[in-house]
């Protein structure tokens, strides 16, 4: 007989149950652990990521306020102006005070000082109508006690605009080279003097540095691996250059032209879309132009542009301002514009093709602009963020090498000692510039010595030529209509009298049927027996005269050990001179 069948033991179908499940419970807690790892994983990378991401947009926003303090700083510091942004900013006054209506355009003030050639009232208006919101608000939390106030005001809206504009073409480098080339065009940028002292003021060169760097922002934000811009972009681009052109700078048209033909070489536009982009835009900023200043010169179809280069280059008289040999923006006035930029940009022209494509139409500006005989560093400003941005990838290369090597170290040193050496030559340039301007401190002083309630006679104070060159605007003639506010001529039982009459001898200011009761006067009373006899000296004006060495520091005859390093801010002297003299007539 078989064997009978062997049944299943429960204790053996029990034992291997419980091996499998045993098994099975193992493997289930690797997958719950290499999930838990994973997840953890997953997370800890997700917090890295978006701490990087924090830590890289709250770098972003630190530079974009470092760049809006430094412009707004030199606002503050200088809060007076020059002769070369005199239009602009009287014109801004006469907007804001006076409003556009026909029956007060003979109250503005370039009817009565017109200047060689008419200038666009474009620009003015529209910072007039920018900074309006801004001034309502600090009047109504009492910020603005004078109109002078709001002279800060328009100047600080000015730079708040041309701040944007840098911080977009940061923004925009950041993302076509790397964070750390947007880092060094801030830090660049930020440690020049002429363009972030310039920023806020009103010279027509500044307002058309804000179109320009919004087109180099479009041409510049795209990826790093990006060959061409887009179409559209580069449409803006042109539509925004042509529109400094025609109605603001009409020196950009020779950026424009360079810009348009490596457009064109390049293949990145067609030339009719170019040509039907340029017309059009073109044709808008004329009747624009035309329609605005026609209406506030009250003269019919007044193009100021057309105005300049017809006086200044087809009939020449820009030379009677003086010529400068043809290198002279190559060897004097952009070295002083980058300072130590202009080195460093020359290093991110040769390493990267992206920065030669960029800096070709500019250095092609610099070679047709040089052919002119007048030449100012204000007509190249345009190209100087354009400079920063080869610069700052220049720097980036120079700082990224390994510091193992030699030439790692050197060019890490070079770049941080280029930056330190930027910043002390803008901190000396800011204090002497703070000095520089005695006609407007003249002004001020004389408000604070007459204050409006107290004095008599009602004073009628004659201002000198250099004094109204030198910071004495209409916004400084606090007492005087029209009022920043209807209360101010309340206060007064009748306006003063401020006069700004050029060539008068003398003999006229002394005569005693001359109305006038101050002068802020150019020469001292001792220079002039009738002036001495007739005039005594209220306050002296210093200005601003040259750095010079301080010999006694380095003299060590008594001097302690060390001595010399704690006193050595004390090497340089800013020297001054009398200027101009605050004048009253003897009772």
């Amino acid at each position: 007989m078989p064997p009978p069948r062997r049944r299943n033991c429960p204790v053996f179908n029990r034992s291997s149950l419980g091996v499998n499940h045993f098994a099975n419970n193992i493997d289930h807690a690797d997958n719950l652990q290499e999930s838990k790892n994973k997840k953890t994983f997953l997370t800890q990378k997700h917090l890295i990521y978006h701490r990087i991401k924090f830590g890289n947009r709250a770098m972003s926003v630190a530079l974009d306020v470092l760049i809006f303090a430094v412009g707004w700083a030199h606002v503050v510091l200088a809060p007076f102006f020059k002769v070369e942004e005199s239009f602009n900013l009287h014109a801004t006054h006469d907007v804001l005070m006076y409003g556009v209506g026909r029956e007060n355009l003979y109250n503005y003030d370039h009817f009565t000082f017109p200047g060689a050639v008419p200038r666009t009232f474009v620009g003015s208006v529209l910072l007039a109508w920018v900074s309006t919101p801004t001034i309502r608000v600090a009047q109504w939390l009492g910020f603005v006690p004078s109109k002078f106030e709001i002279q800060i005001i328009v100047r600080l809206s000015l730079a708040s605009l041309n701040s944007w504009s840098l911080c977009l073409i940061r923004r925009g480098v950041s993302r076509r080279y790397g964070r750390g080339t947007g880092l060094f065009f801030a830090l660049l940028t930020c440690t020049q003097f002429h363009y972030p002292f310039w920023m806020g003021r009103t010279i027509p060169n500044m307002f058309a540095t804000i179109p320009v760097n919004v087109s180099t922002y479009l041409l510049v934000d795209r990826a790093s691996n990006s060959v061409y811009t887009s179409l559209k972009r580069i449409s803006a681009a042109v539509t925004l250059l042509t529109f400094v052109g025609v109605v603001l700078r009409a020196e950009v048209a020779l950026f424009l032209g360079p810009f348009a033909l490596q457009l064109l070489i390049s293949r990145q536009i067609p030339l009719l879309r170019l040509l039907k982009v340029g017309f059009i835009s073109a044709l808008i900023s004329l009747l624009l132009t035309l329609f605005v200043d026609s209406y506030f010169w009250n003269k019919s179809l007044l193009w100021p542009e057309f105005s300049g280069i017809y006086f200044n280059v087809i009939e020449g008289k820009s030379s009677e301002w003086g010529t400068s040999p043809p290198l002279t923006y190559i060897t004097s006035y952009l070295p002083k514009l980058l300072l130590g930029a202009l080195p460093l940009s020359i290093i991110g022209f040769a390493i990267d093709h992206r920065i030669r494509s960029l800096l070709l139409p500019s250095m092609a500006f610099i070679a047709l602009i040089s052919n002119l005989g007048h030449k100012e560093w204000r007509f190249i400003i345009y190209v100087v963020p354009i400079f920063n941005v080869a610069a700052a990838r220049g720097s980036k290369w120079m700082v990224s090498l390994r510091k193992s090597s030699l030439f790692g170290r050197l060019f890490f040193m070079a770049t941080a000692g280029i930056l330190a050496l930027n910043l002390v030559i803008a901190v000396l340039f800011t204090k002497a510039s703070m000095r520089n301007y005695p006609g407007g401190q003249a002004l001020y002083t004389f408000h604070q010595l007459y204050p409006a309630k107290t004095t008599y006679p009602i004073p009628h104070v004659h201002i000198s030529n250099l004094a109204a060159q030198t910071g004495a605007s209409l916004f400084l003639q606090l007492n005087a209509p029209p009022y920043y506010h209807p209360s101010q001529s309340q206060q007064l039982s009748q306006p003063w009298v401020y006069n700004k009459t050029e060539n008068l001898s003398p003999n006229t200011l002394s005569s005693s049927s001359s109305p006038f009761t101050h002068l802020i006067s150019e020469v001292p009373p001792s220079t002039d027996s009738r002036m001495d006899r007739t005039w005594r000296i209220v306050s002296e004006i210093k200005s601003f005269d040259r750095w010079a060495i301080n010999r006694e520091i380095f003299s060590f005859r008594g001097k302690k050990k060390g001595e010399l390093l704690t006193r050595f801010r004390d090497v340089l002297i800013l020297q001054e001179s009398p200027k101009l003299w605050l004048l009253e007539r003897k009772r």
